[in-house]
């Protein structure tokens, strides 16, 4: 699958929505986004790895980096399907998965990020979305670590491991229904 070619400048943003293979496998079909790496954002100890962020001591989540471009996929848009398609309600937790490095988190790079992000929830939160209310952070980025490459296209390259059939497969399959319009479209 071939990304598009960017027709204006780039933007970069980092979320955490849970597991990142999650979250991965989501805006990696989204039209307009030219790449996602999963990695680890928010914590205190440098270039740490998946064993460590996993106990839950380094105050990383687990996070991609999404590249795209704000004239094929508005930053709104791409902050619509990030609240959409995690619970964005459930501190340090995604499902089965619990910990700190589960939490709902935007890690914005600009003044336009932070408040398109607070646009959004404040929009959803008004549309009653959710019974409970949003605690995703919304804080300033500061560093970005990938993730090993046995955790890249991590969906892609292992679609019959358990946890790919039974949670990511069910989240890629929502998100495509209900945003068809918005998906990479291939020759």
């Amino acid at each position: 699958m071939s990304a598009p070619v960017p027709t204006g400048p780039s933007e970069t943003i980092v979320l955490g929505g849970g597991c990142f293979w999650c979250t991965e496998a989501v805006f990696s079909d989204l039209n307009g986004v030219s790449r996602v790496l999963p990695g680890y954002s928010g914590g205190t100890v440098p270039n740490p790895s998946y064993e460590q962020v996993c106990t839950g001591t380094t105050g990383h989540a687990e996070v991609v980096e999404v590249v795209f471009d704000p004239s094929v996929v508005s930053r709104h848009d791409l902050l619509v399907i990030f609240f959409t398609t995690h619970d964005p309600t459930t501190p340090g937790r995604q499902g089965n998965d619990v910990g700190p490095q589960y939490r709902s988190v935007v890690f914005y790079r600009s003044p336009e990020q932070k408040a398109a992000a607070e646009a959004v929830v404040r929009e959803l939160e008004a549309g009653k979305v959710w019974k409970r209310p949003v605690v995703t952070e919304i804080v300033p980025f500061a560093a970005f670590y990938p993730a090993e490459e046995y955790h890249r296209n991590y969906f892609r390259r292992n679609p019959e491991r358990a946890y790919c059939q039974a949670i990511v497969a069910p989240k890629v399959a929502k998100f495509r229904k209900e945003h068809a319009a918005q998906l990479r479209r291939t020759a």
